[in-house]
């Protein structure tokens, strides 16, 4: 019993401590770069499905402080060739270059590059592969949406200074 008592102390503690330091979660609805990045990408149907999944992360703006240039590439490559010389599965593997600007200066912020892949089945109809193929570039646009926002948000203390 004196055990339990000793880590709940000791647990609420840490959170005062942690209070007090100024910490707050990267990702709430309240970070640092929420309705402070333009969004500019190419006008495919990967370009839209990574702005739509950065301004859903980051949220729009009508004025930006900042700007984000990111350029998307995929490639296909088959993963499983049947005997009879069939692919049945791809890897879609996707590369994003980004790079954020200060909206009124020009001057580079920060840049990156991702790359993450999806799959998909070549199994079913034409119909089908199609379907597949179209959801596994909308995952891997999310993906490397994420993973720019991720890097963003560990910069978000040196942007809000």
């Amino acid at each position: 019993m004196s055990s339990d008592t000793n880590t709940r102390r000791l647990f609420l503690l840490g959170l005062l401590a942690l209070g007090g330091c100024g910490f707050a979660p990267v990702y709430g609805e309240s970070n640092a770069l929420r309705g402070r990045i333009a969004f500019e990408t190419s006008d495919s149907v990967a370009g839209f499905r990574l702005r739509e999944r950065l301004e859903q992360r980051l949220g729009a703006t009508e004025v930006a402080q900042y700007t984000l240039r990111a350029e998307i590439t995929d490639r296909r490559r088959s993963l499983a060739i049947t005997t009879s010389g069939d692919n049945t599965r791809f890897n879609v593997v996707g590369n994003v270059a980004w790079v954020l600007t200060h909206a009124a200066t020009g001057a580079v912020v920060a840049e990156g590059s991702h790359e993450t892949f999806t799959s998909y089945s070549a199994t079913g109809s034409t119909t089908a592969t199609q379907a597949a193929e179209t959801d596994a570039t909308a995952r891997l646009s999310v993906a490397l949406a994420d993973m720019i926002v991720s890097r963003l948000l560990l910069l978000a203390p040196e942007l809000s200074e």
